[in-house]
């Protein structure tokens, strides 16, 4: 039985993945003016001895001509030209190639043909949770289909087992990402599951949402976990039918324990998880990264390894509330080397849970209620409403940017209404420009709530992978058909004049943006059905989202997002004209990204690789 919302936890699942990042909080919980020279030391040490650092940051070449393809601008009339010029870090011109052949003649510049591949600019997160994509390759792939291939509970004891056996006797063994919804069993695997994969190592096993954890019967031991051991508050700790004894699942709070428990990353393979995460990111044509909801570690760990060139893209890195907190009260400086590179953003706040994981808060009952909870289950608010006003407004004075998680429409109208109890309030220095704050997620907004959205200046950013991932099982479980419909309404925002964003929240689901334009246009979910054929936006609408409007929600639309005079060189280069064909664009391929007029991915050097 799921406990009183009054009890529920806030954060569980964001400091979760600060823990397996390897950054998370020292064991006295005490903040630090700054993350250490020691620290930096070792870093710079192993970023010389690591083969292999991903990239090395230089000059930029010098000038460039492009042509010979479609050049996507995104600008305010989203033109498509023929040639692009870029001279060191800056584009300098946009036209027809007759136009800009004389300035490339003038220059000496290098001229690269297309041969008829398409150029739009770099891909901006909107939100997410870099480095995270990184992790799988320290822990193992629970994934199932479509992502991975774990289709019942022996795949992932298999998986698990496979992990073992490389991890000397007595270490961790820690698997990521497991969907009971997906397994063949539909249940979480328990205590008795992992022990198949191992006796002689701690196993745990984590569910996608991070919400859930699977401890085996070695890992509960040295966790301290017993019959006699007490739910926390805010937790549960499931027990064997007609008995006390743990199962080995845990939910909510009570996933704090192994998240302590278990070890940190060494140094390597933190380092290995960065360069990981690098690679995937910069593979899909991301530019500019996003890292969401930041905790106190990896906030003074990303500067220095954005800094030592271990992460090669761009970051917006959104302190957590705590961290933010720290910042306000003098205790901690939030310090970036290189605001081109790394630059601080919103203060995240975490306000329900997941749709999926019965943990949104709605204004109406789910469609099938969870086992053991009666038929008006609506989930449950992370924070009151008294607290989430306190936080809005200290950080309103502070003259912040605000970034709010959202899934629940009943959560959102608590959201609107904390943002519209500050409008008037003194933004401090920063006075009454915009605040252009974030409704994270916003998957179940409703029409209401996106005109209020529209009156009070806000920024809802979707989750529009939902509708491929889950899609189905929002139809018949969790939202029911009218609802599901209406999930992630961006066409609804759009004929509101709403500017919102898109996001994949990886590494929730993988960061393929392509596979995000494409699931926002079409909104086909996994089994083929439709949802909300009225929702659909645009090409051009949706990959504005993950240019522009992106930039310009991290307030950075005046270097980045578009390809004009002036801004940033941080281009991508593609298979094809994404306005080809809308149907197809999950299978456009990156063919080469550049930050900065420099190349740092290409796809014949990964293949060589």
């Amino acid at each position: 039985m799921r406990q009183p919302a009054a009890h529920r936890p806030a954060f569980a699942s964001a400091r979760n993945f600060a823990k397996f990042a390897g950054m998370a909080n020292d064991a006295s919980g005490r903040g630090q003016r700054s993350p250490g020279f020691a620290l930096a030391a070792s870093l710079l040490v192993a970023a010389v001895v690591l083969v292999g650092v991903y990239i090395v940051r230089g000059g930029a070449p010098g000038p460039t001509l492009y042509v010979g393809g479609p050049i996507l601008t995104m600008d305010a009339d989203n033109r498509v030209v023929e040639a692009l010029a870029i001279d060191g870090e800056r584009i300098v011109g946009t036209g027809t190639e007759a136009s800009l052949r004389p300035w490339a003649e003038r220059e000496g510049a290098r001229v690269v043909d297309l041969d008829g591949r398409a150029m739009m600019p770099g891909v901006i997160d909107a939100h997410g949770h870099f480095p995270g994509e990184g992790l799988y390759a320290i822990y193992a792939d629970l994934n199932s289909p479509p992502i991975g291939d774990v289709g019942n509970i022996d795949d992932l004891v298999k998986r698990l087992a496979e992990q073992a056996a490389e991890t000397p006797e007595g270490d961790w063994v820690v698997g990521l990402s497991y969907d009971d919804s997906l397994l063949a069993e539909r249940r979480h695997p328990t205590r008795f599951d992992l022990d198949r994969a191992s006796t002689e190592h701690p196993v745990v096993a984590w569910h996608i949402s991070l919400h859930f954890a699977v401890a085996n019967t070695l890992a509960l031991e040295k966790l301290g976990i017993s019959a006699q051991t007490e739910d926390p508050e805010g937790g549960v700790i499931r027990r064997s039918e007609n008995s006390r004894e743990p199962d080995g699942v845990l939910e909510e709070n009570a996933t704090l324990i192994v998240r302590d428990g278990i070890p940190t990353p060494t140094l390597f393979q933190g380092l290995r998880l960065m360069r990981e995460a690098t690679r995937r990111y910069l593979s899909q044509g991301v530019t500019t990264a996003q890292s969401g909801y930041t905790d106190r570690r990896l906030v003074g760990v990303l500067p220095w390894m954005s800094r030592l060139g271990v992460i090669g893209v761009r970051m917006v890195v959104w302190p957590a509330e705590d961290v933010q907190d720290a910042a306000l009260d003098g205790e901690i400086e939030l310090t970036t080397y290189d605001p081109m590179w790394l630059r601080f953003g919103a203060v995240k706040i975490v306000a329900d849970g997941s749709i999926q994981g019965y943990t949104g808060y709605l204004t109406e009952p789910y469609h099938v209620p969870p086992p053991s909870e009666p038929a008006d289950y609506r989930g449950f608010p992370r924070v009151s409403r008294e607290e989430l006003f306190e936080r809005v407004e200290r950080y309103q004075r502070a003259g912040l940017q605000i970034a709010i998680h959202g899934n629940g429409d009943a959560t959102i109208d608590d959201i609107l209404d904390a943002y519209e109890s500050v409008r008037e309030v003194d933004r401090g220095a920063a006075g009454r420009t915009p605040t252009r704050h974030i409704v994270i997620h916003a998957q179940t907004a409703r029409p209401d709530q996106l005109d209020r959205m529209r009156e009070l200046g806000i920024v809802p950013s979707f989750f529009s992978l939902h509708t491929y991932y889950w899609g189905d099982r929002h139809r018949e479980i969790f939202l029911g058909p009218e609802r599901a419909d209406r999930i992630s309404p961006a066409r609804s925002a759009a004929d509101r004049g709403v500017r919102y964003t898109i996001h994949a929240d990886s590494p929730v689901v993988p960061m393929e943006p392509m596979r995000l334009v494409w699931s926002a246009v079409n909104r086909q979910s996994t089994g083929g059905a439709v949802l909300g054929e009225q929702e659909r936006i645009t090409v051009v609408e949706a990959l504005r989202a993950v240019t522009i409007d992106a930039a310009w929600q991290h307030f950075e639309e005046d270097i980045k997002g578009s390809l004009e005079p002036g801004k940033l060189a941080d281009l991508v280069i593609l298979s094809r004209s994404p306005l080809e064909d809308p149907s197809g664009l999950a299978e456009i391929d990156v063919v080469e990204t550049i930050i900065g007029g420099r190349t740092v991915w290409h796809a014949d050097l990964e293949a060589a690789h």
